[in-house]
């Protein structure tokens, strides 16, 4: 099939996947007693590696694409409020953690996380390192906007233990970073990546990109994929902009300016992807790139690859996700929790010493199986059912059964070119990558027909 008729029979409303269930699906009958029994049972749950996940919400500056949980940034005092009602979260949840179980990730997300003082954040890194150990070679990250850095800030966050920052740098171009309201980088890129690697052998830097925004076309984005090229990040991020209105309303900015269309759209990610592998990056996963020396890079070839909350990472440091903040979503074995969106009653709840979880999920034994399955699809891009069968100590019928599989279907994709198709294995093939996420809703049962709430593949 030609491009073009792949995007008309293919590019409708299907779940990103980064959990399954979605988080759509997460019920208010999931309530605090809930995680807190959860976080008790976690502890003989597996992985047994921990990671935190801690939210900072607030920004200098909403820019329109977003569709994050972020606040404008408030007085002082709130930001000081958050900050105490965040450390007593952490000291809530991690006194029920036993302390012989590791640290493998710690990941700032926000929002924005440096647009607050850096002494917070070094306070909440003290707490972390002086409550648990940590495995060797952990990852601890943070996502900055690049418009906001100072070398002070940059100084203060790597004295605080991080090892990985992540530059929203979206586009390059002025005119695009403008339609979407956010401003460029306060200095130039390279000079912010020389002085986070300055002194730190160890030292990680990712570029976050966006394609599918307002004055991009597949000739900008390449120019920027192409300088982001000769900076030389340890890792790129490509994502495709997920237009959900109905789920952020500030999105709806962006129609004034008009979106590029889904074929323009498949020559950016095309032309990002023919850049970047071409100049020694691998893709890992969705919209991931790697250069070849790192770990996930290595897991990918082992077919080692892993996925939670925080994103791609390895086998060796995934963890249960406890997050910390507004809107946190904890990502255990056998549940979701999700934490209010709520800034001020969040405040208020923690400092009365409760939980703010306002929903979660409890998954069925069921959907566990369908999990693994389609986490391994997204991960690694293949399907062999003999091994997952293993690991969850199943045959390959019986996971097969616990999922909507569907021979019929899977031999139309095969015809369709976006997988290989074999009795034991289902690879996904190169043109087959932009529609992972279809391939994946295949074996899905809580899909129902017709479903629209969630945003297109491209």
């Amino acid at each position: 099939m030609t491009k073009h008729e792949l995007l008309e029979k293919y590019n409708h409303p299907v779940p990103r996947y980064t959990s399954y269930p979605p988080a759509n699906f997460f019920t208010d009958e999931f309530n605090p007693a809930n995680y807190l029994e959860a976080i008790d049972q976690s502890n003989q749950w597996n992985p047994q590696n921990i990671s935190i996940y801690i939210h900072i919400p607030f920004c200098l500056k909403l820019c329109y694409f977003c569709g994050c949980n972020s606040y404008a940034l408030r007085k002082d005092e709130v930001v000081d409020a958050y900050i105490k009602a965040l450390i007593r979260e952490i000291r809530m949840v991690t006194s029920r953690l036993d302390k012989s179980r590791k640290i493998s990730q710690i990941h700032y997300g926000g929002g924005t996380p440096n647009a607050i003082p850096v002494e917070y954040i070094q306070q909440i890194n003290e707490l972390l390192f002086s409550t648990f150990q940590f495995i060797p070679d952990p990852e601890i990250a943070i996502e900055v906007n690049p418009a906001y850095l100072t070398f002070e800030q940059m100084a203060g966050l790597k004295k605080a233990g991080f090892n990985r920052f992540s530059l929203g740098i979206q586009d390059f171009s002025t005119e695009v970073l403008k339609a979407v309201n956010r401003d460029k980088p306060g200095m130039p890129v390279e000079d912010i990546i020389s002085f986070l690697k300055q002194d730190s052998p160890n030292m990680a830097v990712n570029l976050d990109f966006i394609y599918g925004l307002p004055k991009q076309t597949s000739a900008t984005f390449a120019e920027a994929i192409q300088k982001a090229i000769e900076l030389k990040p340890d890792r790129l991020v490509t994502f495709s902009y997920a237009h959900v209105p109905w789920v952020s309303k500030i999105q709806k900015q962006l129609e004034k300016e008009g979106l590029p269309a889904s074929d323009e759209k498949i020559k950016m990610f095309e032309t990002a992807y023919s850049l970047l592998t071409q100049n020694g990056y691998e893709a890992i996963g969705l919209d991931h790139y790697a250069n070849i020396n790192d770990e996930l890079t290595l897991a990918r070839r082992n077919k080692q690859l892993h996925r939670n909350f925080q994103g791609y990472c390895t086998r060796r440091t995934t963890g249960q996700v406890y997050a910390f903040g507004v809107t946190g979503i904890s990502q255990l074995e056998g549940i979701y929790a999700q934490n209010t969106k709520s800034i001020d009653e969040y405040i208020a709840k923690t400092n009365q010493g409760e939980l703010s979880t306002i929903k979660g999920y409890k998954l069925s034994p069921q959907q566990v199986v369908v999990r693994e399955v389609i986490t391994e699809l997204m991960c690694n891009e293949q399907i062999i059912w003999n091994e997952i069968a293993e690991r969850l100590n199943l045959t390959s019928e019986e996971v097969k059964k616990q999922t909507t599989y569907n021979p019929e279907l899977l031999q139309q994709f095969e015809h369709d070119g976006l997988i290989t198709l074999s009795e034991e294995k289902i690879q996904i093939t190169q043109q087959g990558q932009l529609f992972i996420r279809n391939v994946a809703a295949s074996f899905d049962p809580l899909i129902q027909a017709g479903q629209t709430n969630f945003s297109k593949p491209v």
